[in-house]
């Protein structure tokens, strides 16, 4: 009984740990409320690229496209569900809470739950959907997706964390359903 009971002691200073870790990341990182009005508004376009409208067209409308634009159109949409699928059912199970501001300054979110972001799985979804069939353009498609995780972060939306957690779930599912493509 003193093992378990110290493993789990164990484990809970671990998790403490990560999420302080985790919130003085979030609190360096993110605008503060004095943020230059410029620099919001490109953080909040680069957010964007993760968001359901961008990357749904970004993956369907390809669909009717010939060639390899439209094989990588097919794998994002893909990934797109999957991952989407995947994401709704952890936030849901995890049920973690967004960050909270004393200053009340926060940006609109989907949704009450934090992790995994959705707009990191979404967009790093994509981008390894097209850069499957389009190798040279692997570097600007995943920096642009990364980008669009680390603005979650800046923006207060979400944790780091939560962006990590996300971008994971990306790759677990292509990794998951590359057979299948």
């Amino acid at each position: 009984m003193a093992d378990g009971h110290r493993q789990l002691t164990m484990a809970g200073s671990l998790v403490h740990r990560v999420a302080a870790r985790d919130r003085a990341l979030f609190d360096r990182l993110c605008l503060d409320a004095n943020a230059r009005h410029l620099v919001r508004i490109a953080w909040s376009i680069a957010t964007q690229v993760g968001g359901a409208a961008v990357t749904m067209l970004a993956s369907v409308i390809p669909l009717f496209a010939e060639g390899s634009l439209r094989v990588g159109a097919r794998r994002a949409t893909i990934l797109l569900v999957v991952s989407h699928m995947l994401v709704q059912l952890v936030k849901r199970t995890v049920d973690r809470p967004r960050p909270v501001f004393p200053d009340g300054r926060t940006v609109r979110a989907p949704d009450r739950f934090s992790f995994p972001s959705g707009h990191a799985a979404a967009a790093l979804s994509v981008a390894i959907g097209y850069a499957s069939v389009h190798p040279g353009l692997a570097v600007p498609l995943l920096l642009v997706a990364w980008t669009a995780g680390v603005s979650r972060v800046v923006l207060g939306v979400h944790f780091p964390a939560d962006v990590v957690a996300g971008q994971a779930l990306a790759v677990l599912t292509a990794v998951a359903v590359a057979p299948i493509l």
